[in-house]
């Protein structure tokens, strides 16, 4: 049965989406995860890649202070999307 899709989901793709939109901090997320842009593309839902995106945030507070407020949430809601989907 998949995986219904959640607010961690789409907080997390949204933070995918910003954390890429910038060219260093995109390179920095690849060489943490070891991906390479067609690995990313393709395991851009995964739980897994969703909240390592979000500790990767998390790891440099000011990237995930200015993530949340570019996605209109608090700091907190990242850290708690993240713990959700590392429990999925």
């Amino acid at each position: 049965m998949p995986r219904m899709e959640t607010n961690a989901d789409a907080i997390a793709l949204q933070a995918l989406v910003w954390t890429l939109g910038d060219p260093g901090r995109a390179s920095r997320l690849l060489d943490l995860t070891g991906l390479d842009p067609e690995g990313l593309r393709t395991r851009a839902g995964e739980p897994a890649l969703l909240a390592a995106t979000l500790g990767f945030l998390e790891a440099y507070e000011p990237d995930l202070v200015a993530c949340a407020e570019a996605l209109s949430v608090r700091p907190a809601d990242l850290v708690a999307a993240r713990a959700e989907l590392e429990r999925a």
